[in-house]
């Protein structure tokens, strides 16, 4: 915008200078030549009438000398006595003014001439001649041009450097404004501007001030209602919890209460985390103000950021998941490796990606439906596999698109993708050897631990039955 607004600056102050500058310089060259012939003219003038009174040749000399220093004033007397002087006068326009007894004055090659006819005693023809070089009709004219010429180079340079300024303020708040919004969109929640500029500017920063105020009532406004919702919760948990207390002595008693307090828990979880400050950064890379709970504490954090081995998190979560798969005669396959599995999530988030691709297959696939899970290292990065053999998702790029499932919400597979991206990771879909879904989540490796801390290893389970 800058080089635009002195680019415009530049174009409409060269047009007015040039519109000036050109008439001004013609008028000037005008002006001299016109002052240089009018000073010629009064000369032979002033001469004319020590002519009429004295034709002595000494006399008309040191007249002549006197009215002009550069002598080239001459006295063309009548025929019989010669001109005093060196004449300059072409014979054709000296016999016309002669005879005619008209005065001349007119351009020629080498300049200009004046000639002033004196009619003398005896009806006798005089001519006085004065002849102006051309470098006389220009005196001053180069110089008077320098002069203008740097003028409209200053006003042309003043008018680029103000512009310049305006439009360096202008940008400045545009830049400010823009910066902002990008803040604003990554998370920085508290993110302002200070309206500078120009009025429309300022508005527009007035404007934007006032969205982000908004925005974060109304996120504020979004987590206590899920605060609120999810305590409303606490209701039914209570009444569970006397009812496995009445199923005291009974097989599935243990069960039941297993159950209910890791429902509990996760409740808790969730009322915690609506009640902290509003998050600023996507899944994996902090919440401000909001602490890992008791007894997640992120493997291999630190400065870095959150850090969990991934197969340990899929083993307690799938461990979870196998009770409620043999209820439902579902049988379960998990398939760890060896190697390290440090990714730049917290266990919470790892957890979240688990519950949601297993609560999804108990939720759309029949009782009795088996699935496993898989835990890979690679070179670059760690894959998760949740595979079923259910009926299987027919359009898997709509499934990835959140709240875009027929009959369902679609955030299970939408968490999976945040916590990937979050890493730097994708989430794929494809068919899986038992029938159905296969869902494979990619997360980065996460740098490594420091030293003095070694990261935990998995034991590995034993291969799933479909596998060789």
């Amino acid at each position: 915008m800058r080089r635009s607004l002195a680019g415009v600056a530049l174009a409409v102050t060269s047009m007015v200078a040039l519109s000036f500058l050109i008439p001004l310089a013609a008028l000037v060259m005008s002006l001299v030549k016109a002052q240089a012939v009018t000073a010629a003219e009064q000369r032979a003038a002033a001469l004319a009438p020590i002519l009429t009174l004295t034709t002595d040749p000494s006399a008309l000399r040191e007249s002549a000398a006197s009215l002009d220093p550069a002598q080239q004033l001459v006295v063309h007397l009548p025929a019989d006595a010669g001109a005093l002087g060196s004449s300059k006068a072409p014979a054709a326009l000296l016999e016309r003014a002669q005879q005619g007894r008209e005065s001349i004055s007119q351009e020629i090659p080498d300049g200009w001439i004046c000639l002033q006819p004196v009619v003398l005693p005896g009806d006798r023809v005089a001519v006085i001649e004065n002849f102006v070089p051309e470098e006389e009709l220009t005196h001053g004219v180069t110089e008077s041009w320098a002069v203008m010429s740097f003028l409209a180079v200053a006003l042309i340079g003043g008018s680029v450097l103000v512009a310049d300024r305006l439009g360096a303020k202008v940008v400045r708040s545009s830049k400010k404004l823009a910066q902002a919004s990008r803040a604003l969109g990554q998370g920085d929640l508290d993110t302002r501007v200070d309206p500078v500029g120009p009025k429309e500017l300022r508005d527009a920063g007035v404007a934007f001030n006032a969205m982000a105020h908004r925005m974060t009532e109304l996120l504020a406004v979004e987590r206590e209602l899920v605060a609120d919702l999810s305590h409303r919760l606490r209701t039914p948990l209570t009444a569970l919890h006397l009812a496995s207390e009445r199923m005291a002595g009974t097989p599935e008693s243990a069960r039941v209460e297993a159950a209910v307090g890791e429902l509990e828990a996760e409740l808790q979880a969730i009322i915690a985390a609506a009640r902290t400050p509003l998050a600023v950064g996507p899944m994996g890379q902090g919440m401000l103000g909001t602490e890992a709970p008791a007894g997640h504490e992120a493997v291999g954090g630190g400065a870095s950021g959150p850090r969990c081995e991934a197969a340990d998190v899929v083993r307690r979560r799938t461990s979870f998941w196998s009770v409620l798969a043999e209820q439902q005669n579902r049988s379960c396959c998990l398939d760890l490796t060896q190697e390290p599995t440090t990714v730049g999530l917290s266990d919470d988030d790892v957890a979240a990606v688990v519950d949601a691709l297993i609560g999804n297959i108990f939720r759309h696939t029949a009782p009795g439906t088996p699935f496993g899970v898989e835990v890979v290292r690679t070179a670059q990065a760690v894959e998760l596999v949740v595979e079923d053999g259910g009926p299987g998702i027919p359009e898997p790029d709509l499934a990835l698109s959140r709240g875009s499932s027929t009959g369902s919400t679609g955030l299970g597979l939408d968490i999976a993708g945040r916590a990937a991206t979050a890493t730097g990771g994708s989430v794929h879909i494809g068919r899986s050897s038992l029938g159905g879904a296969r869902i494979t989540v990619s997360f980065a490796l996460a740098p490594q631990a420091p030293s003095g801390r070694r990261p935990r290893i998995s034991r590995r389970r034993p291969a799933w039955p479909h596998r060789r």
